[in-house]
Order: C-alpha cells, then structure tokens, then sequence
C-alpha cells in the first residue's frame, strides 16, 4: 500500500505536471527550430511573442465571455485560440516585412540577426506591457479537474490524492495534436518540403524555382501559431505575466539545444528532458520517501535538491553542458 501511494505522489506531483511543462516547452522550442532551421537565426523575441499571442488570447476570452459565450467544461480560450494565431501571425510578418527582410537582403550573418531579434524583443515587451499590464492575468475558466484528489481516494482507498488539471489534459492532447500536424505538414505536403529543401540548401532550393519569400512568410505563419498555442497552454496551466515568458527563454532554448537547432524531434525531447530535470530537482521528496523508507529512516526536512526559485538554474546548466560537451545535440542539430 506505501508503495501505491508512493506512486501516486510521484505521479501527482513530478510525473503530470513535468509531462503538460514539458509539452508546452516543446511547443515553444518547436518554434526556435522552425526559425534557426529555415530563416537561419536564432529568435531570441520567441518568449515575448508568445506573450503577445496569448495577450491577444486572452483579450478575446474577456470579448467572449462579455458576450456569454463560452466552451461549456473547457476553457474559452480555446474558442479565442484562432484570433490570437492570426494577430501574433499579422504581428510576425509585418515584423519581417519591416525589419528582418533589410537584413536578409543584405545577407546579414546570423549573428546580426540574433541581435536585431533582440531590439524586436524589447518593442514586443513594452507593446505586452502597455496593453495589458504587468500584473498576473487568470482566464482558466470551465471545470477545473479532469480528476479531483478527493474522487481519486474514494475510488482506490488510497492516503494519497491523484488530481489532474483540465489545463493538463488538455495541454498534453493538444501538444501530441499539433505535433503530429506539424510533421505531417512538413514531410507529406508540397509545401512542407519546400521548406525542407530551402533550409537544406537554399541555393539549389532557389533553382528549383522555390519561392523564398513565400517559405519565409509560411514559416513565420508556423512560428506564430506555435507560440500562441503554447504560450496560451502554459497561461491556463499556470497564469499570464508578461515577464514569466521572458524568463521562459531560457528553458525554451535549452530544449532546443539538448535536442539539436534545427532538428524537430531534437526539440520535443529537449523539451521533456528540460521538464523533468527541473521538476524533478526542485520537487520536496519527504512525501515519497517517508513511504518507502522505514519510519526511523524518513528524512525530518524536504529532500528537496534546489529550491523552487532555481528551476531555470537547472536549464541554464544543462544548457552549458550539452554546449561544452556535445553542441549538437541529442540529434545533431546546427552547432552551437
């Protein structure tokens, strides 16, 4: 019975919510990938784009609900997910249109533009600030559980709770969704092998007769619905502050890292590997282990590695190992 209910703490506590931030992670480091792959630089705006998307997200879920619509048990802001996708695509592109497409022209290396991204990033930030503030933002509404701790003990006759968010659920679902979509977008459309072949060798691409200001503008399109998505799952599974995804950066780009730039399968499982590192280290183990170890042997303080304030500790020194020992990444990504 210790066992089942260790188990079920792990579960509770590390195993669901280290899998929905590990979703989200990958939904975002997606995006890194999509524009180091194709658009050759590394977008370090990516964290305050997802904050404008789920702002805009967000502002069509108070239009909405002012109007009693709603998703019923699910969250509204699925019903406002579109508006969001479209203004953070309009945003990107006019984006491009006004400032990267000079650089492109000109042939800029991909060190000036990481760094104009990072002028982007600040406009974006302020633009985020300005309209909705700086203060926390909650829109999760519909049922809060898809499992309630208490229905959980009644039905096993455990000690422990299992509770499982609707946000979490949710999160995973449309994750494993939009992934699959992705990658059959990529590999089975003419499009999607369009922008293979131009982030492959975009000299012989251009031969081809492929149009680069079309893939540009469609991969931009990709990068805005990604960051919306998964900026809008991490507001309903936590809460919207502006200045949590810009500290969101960090893990995002580590995942992409540990799994190789450039490569999408890399980021899914950079995007896991980043997750559980930084829940498992920063989770209190006194729980799980008062039940499997013997009553004299159970620890008096937390067990708990890192505090909860290092969490993004945890990506930054991975991200300097996987630099230091194998820049590629897991699948060979671009060198870092």
């Amino acid at each position: 019975m210790d066992l089942l209910n260790a188990l079920v703490a792990l579960t509770n506590f590390v195993i669901v919510p280290a899998t929905a931030y590990g979703a989200q992670l990958a939904l975002g480091a997606l995006g890194v990938t999509l524009t180091v792959a194709v658009l050759r630089f590394t977008n370090v705006a990516h964290g305050d784009t997802m904050a404008f998307g789920t702002m805009v997200t967000i502002l069509a879920t108070w239009g909405l609900q002012a109007l009693g619509i709603t998703a019923g048990p699910l969250p509204t802001a699925l019903l406002a997910l579109p508006v969001g996708v479209a203004a953070t695509a309009g945003l990107l592109l006019a984006t491009d249109r006004l400032v990267y497409r000079f650089y492109r022209q000109q042939r800029a290396s991909s060190a000036v533009l990481l760094i104009v991204s990072i002028g982007v990033m600040f406009v974006m930030n302020g633009l985020v600030r300005f309209i909705i503030g700086v203060d926390d933002q909650r829109f999760d509404d519909g049922t809060r559980f898809l499992v309630s701790a208490r229905d959980f003990k009644a039905w096993s006759g455990l000690d422990e709770g299992l509770a499982i968010k609707t946000s979490q659920g949710i999160t995973v679902l449309t994750a494993a969704v939009v992934m699959i979509a992705l990658f059959w977008f990529l590999n089975r459309t003419r499009t999607g092998k369009s922008m293979r072949a131009f982030a492959d060798n975009r000299d012989l691409a251009l031969l081809s007769g492929i149009d680069p200001e079309r893939v540009v503008a469609i991969t931009w399109i990709l990068v805005a619905a990604l960051a919306t998505i998964a900026g809008t799952l991490y507001g309903l599974d936590k809460s919207f502050k502006p200045f949590t995804y810009f500290q969101l950066l960090l893990p995002i780009f580590a995942a992409a890292i540990v799994g190789g730039l450039g490569s999408p399968v890399g980021a899914i499982a950079g995007g896991f590997i980043i997750s559980f590192s930084e829940v498992a280290l920063t989770y209190a183990w006194k729980k799980v282990l008062g039940y499997l170890l013997p009553l004299g042997l159970a620890p008096d303080g937390l067990a708990q590695l890192l505090g909860t304030e290092y969490k993004h500790a945890v990506s930054f020194i991975i991200l300097v190992l996987v630099l230091l020992i194998k820049p590629t990444g897991l699948f060979k990504g671009t060198s870092t």
